[in-house]
């Protein structure tokens, strides 16, 4: 399902690019230590560093994300209860799926959940490798998905989780994201420059927190995300100059 937010007077996408762009270029690109470690995101709300002139964040009630030019943000929706399960930024080269859970005040919940993660990517005939990037321990993934035309292909994904004040933001590669170094910069840059707002309620740990659609929000289709998963409604959210494919991408595959 498609959503596009009315036309604005003056673009924003070109100066959240920059922003993307001075992200990368200020941790020295994928495996750079340029900036201090406070400087670096996702952050959480009260911390997040403000955006460039002429730009505002998408909030999404627990996400805050900048839109960039070249890639098109979507939620994807459960068709039964109606609720927002997850953020996604898609573009030609890959794309970058976001989740976030509340966590204990003191604790790593990556750590925790890791272990369920890389067991059930397993007893879905995937393969699973942990690795240290540059957000810390991570999940280099494969698993086999039948194309459309019937071939058997191979659909890579990271899947990356970040501790932060009573939140864990988990986030997903998938694609040229997940797998070439040219794009997995770009994409970490992107993933960056996300806020996390956790709020002051009491919550069950692992429990999602609340994603909401923006306002003019107009429906258009049904997509999965990932191989296996059930086909939830899609809502795409579409700024100036942001490019609006109709049809979200196949997500690049090996055969």
């Amino acid at each position: 399902m498609r959503f596009r937010r009315k036309q604005a007077a003056e673009p924003q996408t070109d100066e959240a690019t920059g922003a993307v762009e001075a992200a990368e270029a200020a941790d020295g690109g994928a495996d750079g230590d340029a900036r201090p470690e406070q400087q670096r995101g996702p952050f959480d709300v009260d911390d997040m560093p403000e955006p460039p002139a002429n730009v505002t964040r998408v909030d999404l009630g627990s996400l805050l994300v900048l839109p960039v030019s070249g890639t098109e943000l979507r939620l994807q929706v459960d068709e039964a209860s109606g609720e927002v399960q997850a953020v996604i930024l898609a573009g030609p080269d890959g794309a970058l799926e976001l989740r976030a859970f509340a966590a204990p005040r003191n604790g790593d919940l990556w750590s925790e959940v890791r272990p369920q993660i890389a067991a059930d990517m397993q007893r879905r005939g995937g393969t699973v490798e942990e690795r240290e990037g540059r957000f810390g321990p991570e999940l280099q993934c494969e698993v086999r998905r039948t194309m459309p035309d019937g071939r058997e292909a191979v659909q890579p994904s990271r899947i990356i989780g970040v501790n932060g004040s009573r939140w864990l933001l988990r986030a997903t590669f998938i694609g040229g994201a997940a797998r070439t170094p040219e794009a997995a910069a770009r994409w970490e840059a992107i993933l960056s420059t996300v806020a996390v707002r956790r709020g002051a309620g009491a919550m069950p740990v692992g429990e999602a927190l609340p994603l909401v659609l923006p306002e003019n929000a107009r429906p258009t289709g049904q997509r999965p995300v990932a191989a296996g998963a059930p086909a939830p409604h899609q809502h795409t959210h579409s700024h100036p100059r942001v490019r609006n494919v109709g049809k979200k991408p196949e997500p690049p595959t090996e055969g």
